[in-house]
């Protein structure tokens, strides 16, 4: 009776095969077993990423840090009246000091402090092509914004060139032939002898976000980017953040839903995945060949600029307006708002943070536009300050674009350089973007 009972317990439920909690056991180890795989593989991929991006930025780093230190030369210059104003007619015609031969000064003050024969001009000439060509402008700004100087001797401050300021940095293997790099031996020597002087230093570059574009690299800055690019950011502000957020309430809170507002979204989903060169087109053609308006402007680019983030504002305000929960809405109808008081007062504000993290990332991704802006000509060589968005300007993409096509080594350090400081641009606005979101992000 026994085994009867124990056989009758051990029997499988009907319908169930016996060997169906094994496969039952099996399958759940399967799935687990694909779980741990899938789950290996995204932190795989997680870092993957990582060590690529750090790759990126250490060698962006490694290569342009050094661009934020430039090595000066301390000159006693002596401002001879026979090479500023040898005639003695700068009381009458005040561009006598803008034509001086400034590099004259330089050399004699070159010779004199290395102790080297004036009459050898091999020497000359090698010893004077450790200052830079930039030196003749120090100079003569110094002259004309202060003529007291003529016939006095100032020390000065001037920068090193270029191929100087690489071998002063470590950037040029000093132990190779001297056939093989661009700094002689005896420079070597000089460098050494002014460096125990005091005379030849490193010091912070201020130059890089001062000074304009240049050919010589040892002076070329960032400064006429800086002020095209904020002048690029204000015009995509003041255009393209209204505009959007009033296209985006009218499409989300009052237009009718039919065939054509439905079409208008397609359209707007559309534009946003539309190349940027494709707006820079639109803009050589529009702004510039039918409005007349001038070539190389900040005005245009910010124009361009705000087309091509438009988009961008349109869908992230129409997603923060969406977020709103219904009963916000009808709690104020229900207390006899509006329909706009309804928008406006209660809507609105409970959006903008959204609004606000999707302007923000729509102007840094616009800040890094180089395609567009090429098209629209900001590619031009600019050396003086745009006092205005109508006057010919940069922008920070762009100068990274043109130092990175010279043909001089120099330039390689400054366009990492600037990179350096486009990240941290981008960087600082996609933090503000995650402050601002959860500042004032409302939990529902």
């Amino acid at each position: 009776m026994s085994d009867i009972v124990s056989s009758s317990s051990q029997k499988t439920p009907r319908g169930l095969a016996p060997d169906a909690p094994v496969r039952r056991d099996i399958g759940i180890a399967r799935r687990y077993a694909a779980e741990r795989r899938f789950r290996a593989y995204g932190i795989a991929a997680v870092i993957f990423g990582v060590v690529f991006l750090a790759i990126l930025v250490s060698t962006v780093v490694r290569n342009g840090y050094t661009a934020f230190v430039q090595t000066s030369l301390v000159l006693p210059i002596e401002f001879s009246e026979k090479v500023v104003d040898p005639t003695g007619k700068r009381s009458n015609d005040p561009k006598v000091l803008i034509s001086a031969n400034y590099p004259v000064l330089v050399r004699d003050a070159v010779v004199k402090m290395l102790g080297i024969d004036p009459a050898n001009r091999a020497l000359v000439r090698e010893a004077t092509a450790m200052v830079s060509d930039s030196a003749r402008i120090a100079l003569r700004d110094k002259v004309v914004a202060n003529p007291a100087i003529i016939g006095t001797t100032a020390n000065m401050v001037l920068l090193a060139s270029a191929n100087i300021d690489s071998a002063n940095k470590g950037q040029i293997d000093l132990t190779a032939d001297e056939k093989d790099r661009k700094v002689s031996d005896r420079q070597v020597a000089w460098m050494k002898q002014l460096r125990d002087s005091g005379a030849l230093y490193k010091a912070f570059n201020s130059g890089l976000f001062l000074s304009g574009n240049s050919s010589r690299p040892e002076a070329a800055g960032l400064g006429v980017a800086l002020i095209g690019s904020l002048y690029l950011m204000l015009t995509v502000l003041v255009l393209a953040l209204p505009v959007g957020v009033a296209a985006s309430i009218y499409l989300e809170e009052f237009a009718p839903k039919n065939r054509l507002t439905d079409l208008i979204e397609v359209n707007i989903n559309n534009l946003a995945a539309v190349p940027s060169i494709v707006y820079g087109l639109l803009g050589l053609s529009v702004f510039i060949n039918m409005m007349g308006l001038p070539r190389s402007a900040s005005l245009v680019g910010g124009l361009v600029l705000s087309l091509m983030t438009l988009p961008m504002i349109i869908i992230a305000t129409r997603s923060a307006l969406r977020a709103v929960p219904p009963s916000i809405r009808s709690a104020a109808l229900g207390l006899g708002a509006s329909r706009m008081q309804m928008v406006f007062h209660h809507v609105l504000p409970l959006a903008m943070p959204g609004i606000l993290t999707g302007t923000i990332l729509g102007l840094a991704h616009a800040l890094g536009e180089t395609a567009p802006l090429l098209l629209i000509g900001m590619v031009a060589f600019v050396a003086n300050y745009p006092a205005s968005p109508l006057d010919p300007s940069t922008a920070l993409p762009v100068q990274i674009y043109m130092w990175a096509s010279e043909a001089e080594r120099a330039f390689v350090e400054r366009t990492s350089g600037a990179i350096i400081v486009l990240l941290f641009f981008l960087v600082a606005m996609n933090i503000g973007a995650i402050l601002l979101r959860r500042r004032f992000e409302r939990r529902w």
